[in-house]
């Protein structure tokens, strides 16, 4: 009894360890697509753009109770740029050597966040130019099929996990090139 009270002892203190020491991390249950849009024929990030998601009809996605992502409750999911921040966490919007992106992994890209239980396949990338000429040109819209290795599962699990199901082509940007109209 002695040796079965001290095995409980110890093995209890392996559990609270494993929660202790890391089995979470701050975006658990959390995951990002990243959208680079480029004009045909460039490098340039091409800037002012609506980016939603939207359903095989292209009509935009609303965000029913937190279903799809922990932000934007009740709202159409849209993406946002990236942004730069400075050494003490603050937005800032000229770029200096001390600057750098909120989010490292979206670079100068656009992002959403959505769940983990995301079905990407479900679910389609809406593409609109909402300014015409001021971004360098007035651009054609685009409907584009979504899939699971789309999403940037960002805890080391999740990621090794989404690694092996869907191979190396996991944690890189959509890559879209538009046309003008």
């Amino acid at each position: 009894m002695r040796y079965f009270l001290y095995f409980l002892l110890l093995f209890s203190f392996s559990v609270k360890g494993q929660v202790i020491t890391g089995q979470h991390c701050g975006y658990d249950f959390t995951s990002y697509l990243v959208v680079k849009v480029n004009e045909v024929g460039k490098s340039e990030t091409i800037k002012n753009l609506r980016i939603s998601i939207a359903d095989s009809l292209g009509r935009e996605v609303i965000n029913v109770n937190n279903l799809l992502s922990w932000t934007k409750r009740n709202e159409p999911l849209v993406f946002s740029m990236n942004y730069k921040i400075d050494k003490n966490g603050a937005k800032v919007a000229a770029d200096t050597p001390e600057s750098r992106w909120f989010f490292p992994f979206a670079k100068e890209h656009y992002l959403l966040s959505v769940t983990n239980t995301f079905n990407a396949e479900n679910y389609f990338l809406k593409i609109e130019d909402i300014d015409g000429d001021e971004n360098g040109g007035s651009f054609q819209t685009q409907l584009i099929q979504l899939y699971p290795f789309n999403m940037y599962v960002l805890c080391s699990s999740e990621n090794e996990r989404q690694a092996q199901q869907f191979g190396p082509k996991t944690n890189r940007p959509i890559e879209v090139y538009l046309v003008k109209k």
